[in-house]
C-alpha cells in the first residue's frame, strides 16, 4: 500500500510503520455464506469489543466480498487460528472457492462454516459499522462460539503500513 496524503507519506517517513507493525494480533479465518457458497478470507484485526453483549470488531478491507454480504444482513463466523494451524495461512491468504477443502469442519447455528481445530470459533452477527480510510471496522454480536481450546496464534508484522 502507497502513503495517499502527505500525512500518511509523514507517517511511513517516521517510526509509525514499525510501531504499528509491533502490534501483536491473531489470525482468524473469517467465514461466511454467500448463497449455497462458503467464502473466506484471512483476517487478522479482530478484537473482543463488549462483554454483555459479547461482541467483537473485525476491520475489513472496503474492497471485500464479505461487506456486499453483510449489507445484505449476512452472518459470519471467525476461526481463531492455533499456533499449530500456522500452516493454513496460505491457503486462506488469497480467495479461493475451495479454501475449506479437505479441512475438518463445524457449520454454526447461523450456517457459517468454521475450523472444527481451530483453537476457538465464534457465531457472529453484525450490528454496527463505521468506515474510515481503506477498512470498515464492523462491530457484531457473538450468538455462539466454541473451539478446542489450544494455543491461538499470535502474528507481528514487519511494517504497519501492509499486510
Amino acid at each position: 500500500m502507497q502513503p495517499s496524503t502527505q500525512s500518511d507519506a509523514a507517517a511511513a517517513d517516521s517510526g509509525v510503520p514499525i510501531a504499528l507493525g509491533r502490534i501483536p494480533s491473531g489470525l482468524f479465518v473469517v467465514a461466511w455464506r454467500d448463497g449455497d457458497e462458503d467464502r473466506c478470507m484471512l483476517a487478522s484485526w479482530v478484537m473482543q469489543a463488549g462483554f454483555a453483549p459479547p461482541q467483537v470488531s473485525v476491520a475489513i478491507a472496503s474492497s471485500r466480498d464479505l461487506m456486499a454480504v453483510i449489507d445484505r444482513g449476512a452472518t459470519f463466523a471467525v476461526s481463531v487460528l492455533a499456533e499449530s494451524q500456522r500452516s493454513l495461512l496460505a491457503r486462506f491468504g488469497k480467495p479461493s472457492p475451495d479454501a475449506f477443502a479437505g479441512l475438518p469442519l463445524h457449520r454454526t447455528a447461523t450456517g457459517c462454516a468454521v475450523l472444527a481445530d481451530a483453537a476457538a470459533w465464534l457465531d457472529c452477527r453484525p450490528t454496527a459499522r463505521a468506515a474510515h480510510g481503506d477498512h470498515v471496522v464492523v462491530l457484531a454480536e457473538v450468538v455462539a462460539g466454541g473451539g478446542t481450546g489450544a494455543e491461538p496464534a499470535v502474528h507481528v508484522r514487519k511494517n504497519g503500513l501492509r499486510y
